[in-house]
Protein backbone atom coordinates (compact mmCIF):
# COMPACT_ATOMS: atom_id res chain seq x y z
CA UNK A 1 0.00 0.00 0.00
CA UNK A 2 1.18 3.48 -1.12
CA UNK A 3 2.16 5.75 2.32
CA UNK A 4 -0.21 7.89 2.88
CA UNK A 5 2.59 10.54 3.97
CA UNK A 6 4.18 10.77 0.65
CA UNK A 7 1.01 12.09 -1.02
CA UNK A 8 2.56 15.53 -0.94
CA UNK A 9 3.96 17.98 -3.31
CA UNK A 10 7.62 18.54 -2.20
CA UNK A 11 8.85 22.08 -1.86
CA UNK A 12 11.82 21.66 -4.67
CA UNK A 13 10.99 19.98 -7.82
CA UNK A 14 12.68 19.64 -11.06
CA UNK A 15 12.04 16.24 -12.22
CA UNK A 16 8.39 14.68 -12.69
CA UNK A 17 7.24 11.21 -13.93
CA UNK A 18 3.80 11.05 -15.22
CA UNK A 19 2.19 7.18 -14.86
CA UNK A 20 -0.27 6.80 -17.56
CA UNK A 21 1.24 10.25 -19.79
CA UNK A 22 -1.26 9.46 -22.55
CA UNK A 23 -4.42 9.76 -21.49
CA UNK A 24 -6.75 13.10 -22.49
CA UNK A 25 -5.63 15.44 -19.60
CA UNK A 26 -2.69 13.63 -18.11
CA UNK A 27 -0.90 14.76 -21.61
CA UNK A 28 -2.52 18.19 -20.90
CA UNK A 29 -0.78 18.52 -17.32
CA UNK A 30 2.20 17.30 -19.25
CA UNK A 31 2.26 19.92 -21.44
CA UNK A 32 1.75 22.30 -18.97
CA UNK A 33 4.79 21.38 -16.91
CA UNK A 34 7.64 20.91 -18.98
CA UNK A 35 6.00 24.82 -20.52
CA UNK A 36 7.19 25.78 -17.19
CA UNK A 37 10.38 23.96 -16.84
CA UNK A 38 10.32 20.76 -15.08
CA UNK A 39 11.88 17.86 -16.81
CA UNK A 40 8.52 15.38 -17.44
CA UNK A 41 8.59 11.60 -18.57
CA UNK A 42 6.19 9.11 -18.17
CA UNK A 43 5.15 5.79 -18.95
CA UNK A 44 1.58 4.26 -20.86
CA UNK A 45 0.50 1.01 -21.84
CA UNK A 46 -0.38 2.66 -25.63
CA UNK A 47 0.64 5.47 -27.58
CA UNK A 48 -1.64 6.66 -30.33
CA UNK A 49 -2.17 10.37 -32.08
CA UNK A 50 -3.13 12.77 -31.56
CA UNK A 51 -1.65 12.61 -27.85
CA UNK A 52 0.95 10.70 -28.88
CA UNK A 53 2.02 13.75 -31.95
CA UNK A 54 1.34 16.05 -29.19
CA UNK A 55 3.91 14.46 -26.63
CA UNK A 56 6.24 13.77 -29.24
CA UNK A 57 6.20 17.55 -30.73
CA UNK A 58 7.22 18.62 -27.27
CA UNK A 59 9.82 16.42 -26.60
CA UNK A 60 8.91 14.86 -23.75
CA UNK A 61 9.67 10.78 -23.37
CA UNK A 62 7.27 8.46 -23.44
CA UNK A 63 8.27 5.05 -21.95
CA UNK A 64 6.14 1.96 -23.41
CA UNK A 65 4.54 -0.31 -20.84
CA UNK A 66 5.04 -0.20 -16.63
CA UNK A 67 8.68 -1.27 -15.54
CA UNK A 68 10.63 -0.44 -12.26
CA UNK A 69 13.37 0.38 -14.17
CA UNK A 70 11.51 3.72 -15.70
CA UNK A 71 11.97 4.90 -11.64
CA UNK A 72 16.07 4.12 -11.59
CA UNK A 73 16.37 8.14 -12.02
CA UNK A 74 13.93 9.05 -8.80
CA UNK A 75 11.87 11.67 -10.03
CA UNK A 76 11.01 14.54 -7.63
CA UNK A 77 7.36 13.54 -7.87
CA UNK A 78 5.58 10.80 -9.87
CA UNK A 79 1.87 11.44 -10.77
CA UNK A 80 -0.42 8.76 -10.64
CA UNK A 81 -3.00 8.66 -13.58
CA UNK A 82 -6.49 7.35 -12.61
CA UNK A 83 -6.01 3.87 -15.12
CA UNK A 84 -3.46 3.04 -13.05
CA UNK A 85 -4.09 -0.15 -10.69
CA UNK A 86 -2.87 -0.51 -7.37
CA UNK A 87 -0.58 -3.79 -8.18
CA UNK A 88 1.23 -2.10 -11.23
CA UNK A 89 4.65 -2.55 -11.16
CA UNK A 90 5.71 1.17 -10.99
CA UNK A 91 3.44 1.29 -8.17
CA UNK A 92 5.29 -0.96 -6.28
CA UNK A 93 8.88 0.97 -6.76
CA UNK A 94 6.93 3.84 -5.66
CA UNK A 95 6.48 2.31 -2.49
CA UNK A 96 9.86 0.36 -2.37
CA UNK A 97 11.42 3.94 -2.83
CA UNK A 98 9.08 5.65 -0.94
CA UNK A 99 8.88 8.07 -3.76
CA UNK A 100 6.28 11.57 -3.35
CA UNK A 101 3.01 11.01 -5.47
CA UNK A 102 0.08 13.22 -6.17
CA UNK A 103 -2.64 12.19 -8.26
CA UNK A 104 -3.83 14.27 -11.41
CA UNK A 105 -6.18 16.01 -9.70
CA UNK A 106 -4.31 16.93 -6.77
CA UNK A 107 -1.24 17.59 -9.41
CA UNK A 108 -3.17 20.56 -10.58
CA UNK A 109 -4.71 21.79 -7.45
CA UNK A 110 -0.98 22.15 -5.79
CA UNK A 111 0.65 23.38 -8.83
CA UNK A 112 -0.98 24.88 -11.30
CA UNK A 113 -4.52 26.25 -9.82
CA UNK A 114 -3.03 27.29 -6.47
CA UNK A 115 -5.15 30.72 -5.22
CA UNK A 116 -6.64 31.44 -9.34
CA UNK A 117 -10.10 31.36 -9.77
CA UNK A 118 -11.01 28.37 -11.35
CA UNK A 119 -13.57 27.86 -13.88
CA UNK A 120 -14.60 24.34 -13.67
CA UNK A 121 -16.82 22.62 -17.04
CA UNK A 122 -18.57 19.75 -15.76
CA UNK A 123 -21.36 17.40 -17.50
CA UNK A 124 -22.00 14.29 -19.25
CA UNK A 125 -21.06 16.03 -22.88
CA UNK A 126 -19.60 18.92 -23.96
CA UNK A 127 -17.39 19.30 -21.81
CA UNK A 128 -14.17 19.57 -23.83
CA UNK A 129 -15.45 22.24 -26.50
CA UNK A 130 -16.75 24.24 -24.35
CA UNK A 131 -13.34 24.36 -21.92
CA UNK A 132 -11.90 25.30 -25.13
CA UNK A 133 -13.63 28.25 -26.28
CA UNK A 134 -14.03 29.35 -22.86
CA UNK A 135 -10.18 29.26 -22.45
CA UNK A 136 -9.69 30.99 -26.18
CA UNK A 137 -12.45 34.14 -25.35
CA UNK A 138 -10.44 34.62 -21.79
CA UNK A 139 -7.26 34.75 -23.75
CA UNK A 140 -8.16 37.17 -26.69
CA UNK A 141 -9.90 39.15 -23.97
CA UNK A 142 -5.99 39.29 -22.67
CA UNK A 143 -7.01 37.50 -19.39
CA UNK A 144 -4.26 34.76 -20.43
CA UNK A 145 -5.99 31.93 -18.39
CA UNK A 146 -4.56 28.15 -17.75
CA UNK A 147 -6.62 25.69 -19.60
CA UNK A 148 -6.41 21.87 -19.06
CA UNK A 149 -8.58 19.74 -21.66
CA UNK A 150 -9.38 16.61 -23.03
CA UNK A 151 -9.29 17.37 -26.31
CA UNK A 152 -7.06 18.95 -28.86
CA UNK A 153 -7.72 22.36 -30.10
CA UNK A 154 -7.96 22.37 -33.83
CA UNK A 155 -6.85 26.09 -33.64
CA UNK A 156 -3.16 25.59 -31.09
CA UNK A 157 -3.06 21.82 -31.93
CA UNK A 158 -2.91 21.58 -28.36
CA UNK A 159 -5.26 20.81 -25.31
CA UNK A 160 -3.46 22.91 -22.43
CA UNK A 161 -2.09 26.39 -22.30
CA UNK A 162 0.06 27.90 -19.34
CA UNK A 163 -1.68 30.03 -16.67
CA UNK A 164 -0.04 33.59 -16.53
CA UNK A 165 -2.91 35.16 -15.36
CA UNK A 166 -6.30 34.99 -12.12
CA UNK A 167 -8.00 32.08 -14.02
CA UNK A 168 -7.81 28.68 -14.71
CA UNK A 169 -10.21 26.85 -17.20
CA UNK A 170 -10.67 22.71 -16.65
CA UNK A 171 -12.34 20.39 -17.63
CA UNK A 172 -14.01 18.31 -14.78
CA UNK A 173 -15.27 15.42 -14.69
CA UNK A 174 -16.79 12.78 -12.60
CA UNK A 175 -14.93 9.95 -13.09
CA UNK A 176 -12.88 8.85 -9.98
CA UNK A 177 -9.63 10.49 -9.04
CA UNK A 178 -7.05 7.31 -8.37
CA UNK A 179 -7.07 4.06 -6.51
CA UNK A 180 -5.85 5.77 -3.68
CA UNK A 181 -8.60 8.36 -3.93
CA UNK A 182 -12.34 7.09 -5.50
CA UNK A 183 -13.73 10.06 -4.89
CA UNK A 184 -14.63 12.35 -8.57
CA UNK A 185 -12.01 14.61 -9.90
CA UNK A 186 -14.24 17.49 -10.04
CA UNK A 187 -13.82 17.93 -6.39
CA UNK A 188 -9.90 18.76 -6.41
CA UNK A 189 -10.52 22.07 -8.35
CA UNK A 190 -11.79 24.44 -5.93
CA UNK A 191 -14.50 26.01 -7.92
CA UNK A 192 -15.05 29.48 -8.46
CA UNK A 193 -17.18 29.28 -11.40
CA UNK A 194 -18.39 25.62 -12.80
CA UNK A 195 -20.47 25.00 -15.65
CA UNK A 196 -23.02 21.85 -15.72
CA UNK A 197 -23.53 20.98 -19.43
CA UNK A 198 -26.39 18.18 -18.19
CA UNK A 199 -26.25 15.32 -15.87
CA UNK A 200 -27.19 11.88 -17.23
CA UNK A 201 -26.04 8.48 -16.39
CA UNK A 202 -22.66 7.09 -17.19
CA UNK A 203 -19.85 5.40 -16.06
CA UNK A 204 -21.46 1.89 -15.48
CA UNK A 205 -18.21 0.57 -13.84
CA UNK A 206 -17.57 2.23 -11.55
CA UNK A 207 -21.49 4.32 -10.54
CA UNK A 208 -24.64 1.98 -9.79
CA UNK A 209 -27.02 4.41 -10.46
CA UNK A 210 -27.96 7.85 -11.16
CA UNK A 211 -28.85 9.17 -8.33
CA UNK A 212 -25.13 8.05 -7.28
CA UNK A 213 -23.93 10.43 -10.01
CA UNK A 214 -26.24 13.33 -9.34
CA UNK A 215 -24.78 13.26 -5.51
CA UNK A 216 -21.32 14.18 -7.16
CA UNK A 217 -22.64 16.96 -8.61
CA UNK A 218 -24.30 18.29 -6.02
CA UNK A 219 -21.50 17.59 -3.62
CA UNK A 220 -19.53 19.89 -6.93
CA UNK A 221 -22.03 22.67 -6.65
CA UNK A 222 -21.75 23.13 -3.17
CA UNK A 223 -17.99 24.10 -3.22
CA UNK A 224 -19.13 27.11 -5.65
CA UNK A 225 -18.84 30.02 -3.22
CA UNK A 226 -21.05 32.62 -2.29
CA UNK A 227 -19.81 35.28 -4.55
CA UNK A 228 -19.42 32.77 -7.54
CA UNK A 229 -21.55 31.29 -10.36
CA UNK A 230 -22.82 28.26 -11.69
CA UNK A 231 -24.26 28.28 -14.86
CA UNK A 232 -26.03 25.39 -16.39
CA UNK A 233 -28.24 23.74 -19.03
CA UNK A 234 -31.77 24.17 -18.26
CA UNK A 235 -32.71 22.28 -20.88
CA UNK A 236 -31.33 19.27 -18.95
CA UNK A 237 -34.27 18.09 -16.15
CA UNK A 238 -31.26 16.71 -13.76
CA UNK A 239 -29.14 20.21 -14.18
CA UNK A 240 -32.28 22.11 -13.77
CA UNK A 241 -33.74 20.64 -10.80
CA UNK A 242 -30.03 20.87 -8.91
CA UNK A 243 -29.47 23.96 -9.50
CA UNK A 244 -32.33 25.13 -7.06
CA UNK A 245 -29.82 23.92 -4.56
CA UNK A 246 -26.99 26.49 -5.41
CA UNK A 247 -26.42 29.27 -3.21
CA UNK A 248 -24.47 31.31 -5.70
CA UNK A 249 -25.01 33.40 -8.72
CA UNK A 250 -27.05 31.24 -11.13
CA UNK A 251 -27.36 31.46 -14.68
CA UNK A 252 -29.21 28.79 -17.13
CA UNK A 253 -28.66 28.84 -20.66
CA UNK A 254 -30.82 26.45 -23.85
CA UNK A 255 -33.39 26.16 -26.23
CA UNK A 256 -36.00 26.77 -23.58
CA UNK A 257 -37.63 29.94 -23.91
CA UNK A 258 -37.23 30.46 -20.13
CA UNK A 259 -33.41 30.30 -20.13
CA UNK A 260 -31.55 33.19 -19.21
CA UNK A 261 -29.41 33.28 -22.00
CA UNK A 262 -32.08 31.39 -24.96
CA UNK A 263 -31.37 30.25 -28.14
CA UNK A 264 -33.92 31.11 -30.70
CA UNK A 265 -32.78 30.72 -33.67
CA UNK A 266 -30.35 28.35 -35.72
CA UNK A 267 -29.57 28.24 -38.83
CA UNK A 268 -26.73 27.34 -41.98
CA UNK A 269 -25.03 29.11 -44.65
CA UNK A 270 -22.24 27.69 -46.98
CA UNK A 271 -19.48 26.01 -44.25
CA UNK A 272 -21.19 28.30 -41.39
CA UNK A 273 -23.96 28.05 -38.60
CA UNK A 274 -25.43 31.09 -37.33
CA UNK A 275 -27.62 31.42 -34.25
CA UNK A 276 -29.85 34.14 -32.38
CA UNK A 277 -29.33 34.32 -28.83
CA UNK A 278 -31.55 36.33 -26.44
CA UNK A 279 -30.11 37.01 -22.43
CA UNK A 280 -34.02 37.73 -20.94
CA UNK A 281 -36.06 39.07 -23.03
CA UNK A 282 -33.82 41.39 -25.16
CA UNK A 283 -32.01 40.04 -28.25
CA UNK A 284 -28.07 39.78 -27.15
CA UNK A 285 -27.02 38.44 -30.98
CA UNK A 286 -26.17 36.92 -33.62
CA UNK A 287 -23.51 34.73 -33.21
CA UNK A 288 -21.62 32.97 -36.67
CA UNK A 289 -19.56 29.76 -36.49
CA UNK A 290 -17.88 27.09 -38.20
CA UNK A 291 -19.14 24.18 -35.58
CA UNK A 292 -22.16 22.62 -36.37
CA UNK A 293 -25.37 20.45 -34.58
CA UNK A 294 -27.49 21.94 -32.07
CA UNK A 295 -25.35 20.20 -29.21
CA UNK A 296 -22.12 22.31 -30.24
CA UNK A 297 -24.35 25.56 -30.42
CA UNK A 298 -25.44 24.55 -26.74
CA UNK A 299 -21.79 24.43 -25.55
CA UNK A 300 -20.96 27.85 -26.70
CA UNK A 301 -23.85 29.72 -25.60
CA UNK A 302 -22.36 27.89 -22.42
CA UNK A 303 -19.11 29.96 -22.94
CA UNK A 304 -20.88 33.19 -23.59
CA UNK A 305 -22.85 33.03 -20.72
CA UNK A 306 -19.19 32.15 -18.22
CA UNK A 307 -17.22 34.84 -20.48
CA UNK A 308 -20.20 37.32 -20.42
CA UNK A 309 -20.83 36.96 -16.61
CA UNK A 310 -16.90 38.08 -16.32
CA UNK A 311 -17.32 41.68 -17.81
CA UNK A 312 -15.62 40.48 -21.43
CA UNK A 313 -16.91 42.46 -24.36
CA UNK A 314 -19.84 41.18 -26.98
CA UNK A 315 -17.45 41.70 -29.48
CA UNK A 316 -14.23 39.81 -28.31
CA UNK A 317 -16.64 36.84 -27.45
CA UNK A 318 -18.13 37.11 -31.10
CA UNK A 319 -14.63 37.20 -32.93
CA UNK A 320 -13.66 34.15 -30.83
CA UNK A 321 -16.42 32.15 -31.88
CA UNK A 322 -15.99 33.15 -35.21
CA UNK A 323 -12.55 31.96 -35.29
CA UNK A 324 -13.15 28.77 -33.05
CA UNK A 325 -12.05 25.56 -35.27
CA UNK A 326 -13.36 23.45 -32.95
CA UNK A 327 -11.51 20.19 -31.57
CA UNK A 328 -10.17 17.45 -33.04
CA UNK A 329 -11.98 14.25 -32.65
CA UNK A 330 -15.03 16.61 -32.25
CA UNK A 331 -17.17 16.36 -35.57
CA UNK A 332 -13.83 16.22 -37.49
CA UNK A 333 -14.03 16.15 -40.91
CA UNK A 334 -11.09 13.48 -41.85
CA UNK A 335 -11.50 14.69 -45.88
CA UNK A 336 -13.16 13.98 -48.77
CA UNK A 337 -12.44 11.99 -51.36
CA UNK A 338 -13.96 9.98 -54.17
CA UNK A 339 -17.16 11.95 -53.31
CA UNK A 340 -17.33 10.43 -49.59
CA UNK A 341 -16.52 12.67 -46.55
CA UNK A 342 -14.88 10.94 -43.68
CA UNK A 343 -16.22 12.17 -40.18
CA UNK A 344 -14.35 10.82 -37.29
CA UNK A 345 -16.21 12.01 -33.51
CA UNK A 346 -15.88 11.15 -29.80
CA UNK A 347 -18.95 10.16 -29.93
CA UNK A 348 -19.81 6.94 -27.09
CA UNK A 349 -22.27 7.57 -24.93
CA UNK A 350 -26.15 7.05 -26.32
CA UNK A 351 -27.33 10.31 -26.28
CA UNK A 352 -23.61 11.46 -28.15
CA UNK A 353 -24.44 9.07 -30.80
CA UNK A 354 -28.06 10.06 -31.61
CA UNK A 355 -26.90 13.78 -31.49
CA UNK A 356 -23.89 13.67 -33.36
CA UNK A 357 -26.07 11.44 -36.32
CA UNK A 358 -28.56 14.06 -35.86
CA UNK A 359 -26.16 16.79 -36.23
CA UNK A 360 -24.39 15.27 -39.54
CA UNK A 361 -27.75 15.01 -41.18
CA UNK A 362 -29.25 18.06 -40.34
CA UNK A 363 -25.99 19.55 -41.76
CA UNK A 364 -26.04 17.37 -44.92
CA UNK A 365 -29.73 16.31 -45.74
CA UNK A 366 -29.60 15.51 -48.98
CA UNK A 367 -26.24 12.37 -48.63
CA UNK A 368 -26.42 9.01 -47.33
CA UNK A 369 -25.26 8.44 -43.74
CA UNK A 370 -23.74 5.57 -42.90
CA UNK A 371 -23.18 5.80 -38.95
CA UNK A 372 -20.36 2.86 -38.14
CA UNK A 373 -20.30 2.67 -33.95
CA UNK A 374 -17.32 0.81 -31.59
CA UNK A 375 -18.64 0.04 -28.68
CA UNK A 376 -15.55 0.58 -26.74
CA UNK A 377 -16.23 2.57 -23.18
CA UNK A 378 -16.29 0.91 -19.86
CA UNK A 379 -19.90 1.70 -20.08
CA UNK A 380 -20.43 0.77 -23.69
CA UNK A 381 -19.53 -2.91 -23.40
CA UNK A 382 -22.38 -3.51 -20.56
CA UNK A 383 -25.63 -4.44 -21.20
CA UNK A 384 -26.99 -0.89 -19.52
CA UNK A 385 -27.14 1.10 -22.46
CA UNK A 386 -28.60 -1.88 -24.88
CA UNK A 387 -31.39 -0.28 -25.52
CA UNK A 388 -30.67 3.32 -25.22
CA UNK A 389 -28.40 2.68 -28.14
CA UNK A 390 -31.34 1.35 -30.37
CA UNK A 391 -32.93 4.81 -30.43
CA UNK A 392 -29.74 6.79 -31.77
CA UNK A 393 -29.64 5.52 -34.82
CA UNK A 394 -32.78 6.67 -36.60
CA UNK A 395 -31.35 9.47 -38.55
CA UNK A 396 -28.49 7.17 -40.07
CA UNK A 397 -29.49 5.46 -43.09
CA UNK A 398 -27.26 2.43 -42.76
CA UNK A 399 -25.60 1.85 -39.36
CA UNK A 400 -22.46 -0.74 -38.82
CA UNK A 401 -21.19 -2.00 -35.14
CA UNK A 402 -18.75 -4.80 -34.46
CA UNK A 403 -18.67 -6.61 -31.76
CA UNK A 404 -16.75 -5.09 -28.68
CA UNK A 405 -13.64 -6.43 -27.55
CA UNK A 406 -12.62 -6.82 -23.46
CA UNK A 407 -15.58 -8.45 -22.34
CA UNK A 408 -14.81 -11.23 -20.96
CA UNK A 409 -14.32 -9.61 -17.26
CA UNK A 410 -18.11 -8.41 -17.41
CA UNK A 411 -20.20 -11.21 -16.60
CA UNK A 412 -22.18 -12.48 -19.51
CA UNK A 413 -25.82 -10.99 -18.44
CA UNK A 414 -24.32 -7.92 -18.09
CA UNK A 415 -22.33 -7.63 -21.58
CA UNK A 416 -23.37 -5.57 -24.38
CA UNK A 417 -24.38 -7.23 -27.53
CA UNK A 418 -23.72 -5.89 -31.03
CA UNK A 419 -25.89 -8.40 -32.52
CA UNK A 420 -28.69 -7.28 -30.57
CA UNK A 421 -28.22 -3.92 -31.36
CA UNK A 422 -28.47 -5.03 -35.33
CA UNK A 423 -31.51 -7.08 -35.05
CA UNK A 424 -33.38 -4.02 -32.33
CA UNK A 425 -32.17 -1.22 -35.37
CA UNK A 426 -33.62 -3.41 -37.87
CA UNK A 427 -37.04 -3.26 -36.44
CA UNK A 428 -36.81 0.22 -36.25
CA UNK A 429 -36.21 0.53 -39.97
CA UNK A 430 -32.45 0.94 -39.85
CA UNK A 431 -30.11 -0.93 -42.42
CA UNK A 432 -27.68 -2.30 -39.91
CA UNK A 433 -24.90 -4.55 -39.81
CA UNK A 434 -22.85 -6.30 -37.35
CA UNK A 435 -19.01 -7.28 -37.42
CA UNK A 436 -16.72 -9.75 -35.56
CA UNK A 437 -14.03 -7.43 -35.93
CA UNK A 438 -12.86 -4.32 -37.36
CA UNK A 439 -11.40 -5.52 -40.85
CA UNK A 440 -14.02 -7.39 -41.34
CA UNK A 441 -16.23 -4.02 -41.26
CA UNK A 442 -14.07 -1.96 -43.11
CA UNK A 443 -14.03 -4.78 -46.12
CA UNK A 444 -17.91 -4.34 -46.37
CA UNK A 445 -17.76 -0.96 -45.62
CA UNK A 446 -15.79 0.03 -48.79
CA UNK A 447 -18.25 -2.48 -51.13
CA UNK A 448 -20.96 -1.15 -50.08
CA UNK A 449 -19.67 2.95 -50.82
CA UNK A 450 -20.87 5.34 -53.24
CA UNK A 451 -20.07 8.79 -54.02
CA UNK A 452 -22.18 11.29 -52.07
CA UNK A 453 -21.69 9.47 -48.96
CA UNK A 454 -20.80 10.20 -45.52
CA UNK A 455 -19.11 8.44 -43.03
CA UNK A 456 -19.28 8.65 -39.65
CA UNK A 457 -16.84 7.13 -37.34
CA UNK A 458 -18.29 7.15 -33.96
CA UNK A 459 -15.45 5.92 -31.06
CA UNK A 460 -14.32 6.88 -27.53
CA UNK A 461 -10.93 5.63 -28.89
CA UNK A 462 -9.13 5.06 -32.34
CA UNK A 463 -10.75 2.63 -33.84
CA UNK A 464 -8.13 0.44 -34.71
CA UNK A 465 -7.53 3.62 -36.73
CA UNK A 466 -10.32 3.10 -39.54
CA UNK A 467 -11.11 6.76 -40.33
CA UNK A 468 -7.53 7.15 -41.87
CA UNK A 469 -7.61 3.40 -43.44
CA UNK A 470 -10.72 4.35 -45.09
CA UNK A 471 -9.58 7.37 -46.62
CA UNK A 472 -5.73 5.69 -47.59
CA UNK A 473 -7.80 3.26 -49.95
CA UNK A 474 -10.43 5.54 -51.40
Amino acid sequence: MLDPEKNFLPEHIKSIYMMGICGAGMSALAGILNSMGFQVKGSDQNAFPPVSELLSSLNIPILKGYHPVNLKELPDLVVIGNVIRRDNPEVLEVMKKELPYLSFPQTIKKLLIKDRKSIVISGTHGKSTTTTIIALILKKAALMPGLICGGISKDSGKNFMVPAGNYFVIEGDEYDTAFFDKGPKFLHYKPFITVVTGIEFDHADIYESLDQIILNFRRLISLIPKDGLLVYNKDNGVADWEAKRCAAKKISYGFSSDSDFYIRKIWHEEERTHFELFKGRKRYGIFSTLLYGRHNISNLTAAICVCDQLGIKQEIIEEAIQEFKGLRRRLDHIGEKRGVLIIDDFAHHPTAVKETIKAVKERFPKRRLIAVFEPRSNSSRRSVFQKAYSLAFDRADIAMIPEPKGIDSIAEKERFSSFQLVQDLRYRGVNAYCYQDSDTLLDDLIRKLKSGDIVLFMSNGVFDHLPKRLFSVL
